[in-house]
Parts: C-alpha cells; structure tokens; sequence
C-alpha cells in the first residue's frame, strides 16, 4: 500500500487528497502544511510549509513516501521538483523550467507565438509610457496583467485612460515589466491536461467565476465556484481546442525540451467561432479540481503513477451528471478579509481551504474558506441542490456569489 504526500493547504489539495485516499493502492495521505478540516476526511496534516524544501523530502523520506503530488503553483515555481528528484523522490509537476509557462507570463506568450498558439493580441514593456502608447492601438477596455504569480488576480480591465494608467504603475511596480493585450469579449472555459511526457489525459471542460460579484462584476478573485461539465462548450468546440491549441502545446512543450509530468491548466476563451488561450497554469485550477476530480471513476492513484511511468492509462469519467461547486470566502475578499470567523457545522460535501483551529473550534483564516458541491443530472438541479443546502447553513457571517453556473442557465 502507498503512501502519498500532497503539498498545499487549499481546497484543491483537499480535493486531491481525497481522491488520492479513495484508492484502492493509497494506505495514508499526508498533506503539508493542510488544514484542520481536511482531518475530518482521514487525511493527515503536516506542520511543514510549502516553501521548506528540506523538510518536506526529510519527510517524504522518513515516512517512506511512494508519491507527492505538487498542488500550488509557488513550490512549482521555486522548483519544488527540480528538489525532490535530485532526492531521489517522485513528484508529481513541472521542473522550474517548465513552470515559467505560469510563473512568467512573457514567457508564456511568446511561446505561444512561437508555435502558432491562438492567443490576444499583446505587448510586453518595462517602461510605463511604451505601454501606455501601445494600448493606444486597442480601443477600450483594455486587459493589463502583471507577468508574474498573482494568485489569480493579477489581471485589470482597464475601462478607460486613467484606469490604464493605474494599472500599468501597478504592475511594473510588482514584477519589472507589464503585458498588455487587446481585449476579447467572450465565453471562458478551463481545460485540464494531466501530462506524463508525451502522453496526456483531458478531463471534461469546466467554467470558473473570477469575479467576486453575481453577473460577473467586481474585481478579480482566485475563483469563486465552478461547474463541470459546460454545455455550451460541445464535443465539436472541444476537438477543434484539441486541434488548434492542446497538440500544438505538447508539441511546442516537446520541442522546446519543457514536456513534464504534471497538470496543465489552459484557460480559453471564445473569439467568434476561434478558441484562444488566456493563460497556462501548470497545476490544477482552483475551484475547478472541485468539481472535476469527483468526476473521475478511475483509480487516481494509478492514473497518475501511470503517467509517470510513462503509459497513458484507460480513464473513466462520469458521464450522466453536471457538478457544480460554489466557495464561500470571508466578508471582505478579495481585498480585506475579515479573520477568525467561527466556522458553523458543515455536510461532508465540502472541502475546505481557509481555516485554523483554535481549542478545538474551527476559525477562519485568510478569503476562500471552503468549497461546497454536488451533482444531479442536469446544471440546474446541481445549481439549485448546492444552494438549498447552502441556506441549510448559517452563513451570516460569509459571503458567496448566488449565481455559479448562470452563464449556461
């Protein structure tokens, strides 16, 4: 029986450890640094953080750990991987090379340009005037992104000149250099690869809510529900995405020697009838693992240890139900959270992401607090199931959108 470690703290890692747990192979899941409310599932946490690499392989090796699995995205930048393979270890992510495709947004468009990868119109500057006269050419709105990690709210849609101006200071102040890109009005969908090398498996197509307000407004979240699958993102639209964007990924990753054994992340969005790439992510989104790795009926475990031994495992995802997740932060996301929050009795449905425990009662900690979700056989019923047991819940003192899934209902 093996033993797995699942680096990370949120709801996402929570949702792997899970999956990892309901293995038939899997006898003991660790996860570092956790959450207490990831006990309530079997799952043991670990009080070593994400960034101290020296501890967690002193650990993976003590406990004789068969796996790690790699949930955030800043371990995978700093070269978690690179660490724990020069340890002898295995792990589940990208090299630091590779993770530049997430880490440096400059990066990861010029490698789309450079394989024919559809994607925004864009300029890259680290002087604030050339960036402003380039989005000139573009009438507004106009998206600027910071090039670095952001925890996904590293992007503005600047409405007008003095929004632009704000937002270009922003984000040369934080990492040296702004991106700027014409902007699209489309549909959003999030595709999930597992890699392992050339091999790859797709999961079903999912749709995350940024925006912390219903009808999309407001600012930027790390996400705020998700659902899965997308009706309106059919077998036809999936395989020209496979076409046009998913092959000439691999294909580019392969022949820039970036192939890993990891996640990717490719979000899209629909320009007229052309699917583009907004981002990579090189890990699992988050709230879409939600929603997506209780799809899978296969046996997590030996899907991933597969890939890594360098076979494309026969997968199994459900195909008669829509799940719908829907996060619950703390008043004051994104911007100002309020803390220590006491938590209320919650369903098992749930994954949990932002709390700490103080004796013996669970307390907020940091904006997304949990994850809750479920499925039924059509969007929405899963919709109208998650919000009737929502308001079973007294959540008074918490916030969530009352609108996941409205793009498709």
């Amino acid at each position: 029986m093996a033993k797995v470690l699942v680096i990370g703290s949120g709801a996402r890692e929570h949702a792997i450890a899970k999956s990892f747990l309901d293995s038939d192979q899997v006898e003991t899941v660790f996860v570092a640094p956790g959450n207490p409310g990831m006990k309530r599932d079997g799952i043991e946490t670990v009080a070593i953080g994400e960034l101290d690499f020296d501890a967690l392989i002193n650990f993976a090796k003590e406990n004789q750990v068969d796996l790690t699995f790699v949930g955030p995205e800043v371990p995978l930048a700093a070269g978690i991987v690179d660490e724990f393979e020069s340890a002898g270890l295995k792990a589940f992510g990208p090299n630091k090379q590779s993770a530049q495709l997430e880490s440096d947004k400059d990066f990861a468009k010029h490698f789309m340009m450079m394989n024919g990868i559809p994607t925004a119109q864009f300029g890259s500057f680290t002087n604030e005037s050339d960036a402003i006269k380039f989005a000139a050419k573009f009438s507004f709105p106009v998206v600027v992104k910071q090039t670095g990690l952001a925890a996904g709210k590293g992007v503005a849609i600047a409405q007008d000149q003095s929004e632009l101006e704000t937002a270009v200071t922003a984000a040369i102040a934080s990492d040296g250099r702004v991106l700027i890109e014409e902007f699209i009005k489309g549909e959003e969908f999030s595709v999930m690869v597992l890699l392992g090398g050339k091999n790859h498996i797709l999961f079903p197509v999912s749709q995350d809510h940024k925006k912390i307000f219903a009808n999309d407004e407001g600012p930027n979240t790390g996400g705020m529900g998700a659902y899965s699958p997308v009706p309106h993102v059919d077998d036809k639209l999936v395989l020209k995405t496979i076409k046009t964007i998913i092959d000439p990924t691999i294909a580019g990753l392969e022949k820039q020697q970036l192939l890993f054994n990891g996640v990717m992340y490719i979000g899209c969005i629909m320009d007229g009838d052309t699917p583009k790439v907004i981002e990579y992510n090189l890990r699992f989104g988050d709230p879409e693992t939600q929603v997506l790795l209780p799809q899978l009926k296969t046996d997590f475990y030996h899907v991933i240890t597969e890939l890594m031994n360098g076979h494309r495992p026969d997968v199994d995802f459900q195909m008669d139900s829509f799940y719908l997740g829907v996060v619950v932060s703390a008043p004051g996301y994104p911007e100002n959270p309020k803390q220590d929050i006491p938590m209320p009795d919650l369903p098992a449905n749930v994954y949990y992401a932002g709390v700490h425990e103080q004796d013996g009662q669970l307390l907020s900690k940091g904006g997304r607090i949990f994850t809750i979700y479920d499925h039924a056989a059509t969007l929405k019923e899963a919709q109208q199931k998650v919000y009737a047991e929502l308001s079973q819940i007294n959540l008074s003192d918490f916030y969530f959108r009352p609108d996941i899934g409205y793009r498709d209902l």
